[in-house]
C-alpha cells in the first residue's frame, strides 16, 4: 500500500512513517498542498492522508481538487471538532474524517477498512437499475451511456443499493454495511452520502426516502 500524507506537522508525520511502514504502508509525506497536488498528477497513491489546516492550500480546497479528477481515496485529518467541518469533508468527496488526536492504530485500521471496501468483492459483475448501470469489477459507473465519477464510498453505497432494490435499509445498516465501523460521523453520513449520489446520478428518484425507516432503490 502507498500513501500520500499531506500535514504541515512533522512530528506527527514521524510518528505516522514510523508506525505505519512498520506495518506495510509505504508514507510520503510533503507539508504543502499544491505540492501533494503535483505528486498526485505523476505519481500513483492508493490512499492521501489530508490534513485540513495546510499552510497554503487548506486541506478542503485540496480535496475538491483531487475528487475532480481523481478517485483515490481521501481520509481528512483535523484537529477541529466542529461536526460542521466533517460533513462539508464528506460532502466534497472525502471517505473518511478522523478528528486529532488519534492513535496510529486506529488511523491503520481505518485505513485498511477503507482499502478493503474499495476492492470488488465476488458477486454480479454488472448491476443495472433502470439507466443506472454499475460494472462491479471495473468500479465504473454510467447513467445513459455516460460516466459518472464517483468516490469509493458513493460505489460502495451505490452498488449496496442496487443489489437489492425495493428493499429498505435503515441508516444504521447502510452504517454498519458499507462503512463497516462506528464512524464518528454517524448516521449524517449516510444521508451526506445519498445526497452526493443523487446530486451525481441526476436520478434523484433513484434512491428513496422511506420516511422513519431509511432508504430505498427504486426502479424507473
Amino acid at each position: 500500500m502507498r500513501a500520500l500524507l499531506v500535514d504541515d506537522d512533522r512530528e506527527l508525520a514521524r510518528l505516522l512513517s514510523d508506525y505505519l511502514e512498520s506495518h506495510g504502508v509505504d508514507l510520503v509525506h510533503v507539508e504543502d498542498g499544491a505540492i501533494a497536488l503535483e505528486r498526485l498528477a505523476r505519481e500513483a497513491f492508493d490512499l492521501v492522508l489530508l490534513d485540513v489546516m495546510l499552510p497554503s492550500l487548506d486541506g478542503f480546497e485540496v480535496c475538491r481538487r483531487i475528487r475532480a479528477s481523481h478517485p483515490v481515496p481521501i481520509v481528512m485529518l483535523t484537529a477541529r471538532g466542529d461536526d460542521n467541518d466533517r460533513v462539508v469533508g464528506l460532502e466534497i468527496g472525502a471517505d473518511d474524517y478522523v478528528p486529532k488526536p488519534f492513535s496510529p492504530r486506529e488511523l491503520l485500521a481505518r485505513v485498511k477498512a477503507i482499502l478493503r471496501r474499495a476492492e470488488p468483492a465476488p458477486r454480479e459483475n454488472m448491476l443495472a437499475l433502470g439507466d443506472v448501470t454499475i460494472d462491479v469489477e471495473g468500479r465504473e459507473v454510467t447513467v445513459d451511456g455516460h460516466q459518472v465519477e464517483l468516490t469509493a464510498k458513493e460505489f460502495d453505497l451505490l452498488t449496496y443499493f442496487v443489489e437489492s432494490p425495493g428493499v429498505v435499509h435503515s441508516r444504521d445498516r447502510l452504517l454498519d454495511r458499507v462503512w463497516g465501523m462506528s464512524y464518528p460521523g454517524g448516521t449524517r453520513t449516510v444521508d451526506v452520502h445519498v445526497g452526493q449520489l443523487r446530486r451525481k446520478l441526476g436520478r434523484p428518484e433513484l434512491i428513496r426516502t422511506v420516511r422513519g425507516a431509511g432508504y430505498k432503490a427504486v426502479g424507473p
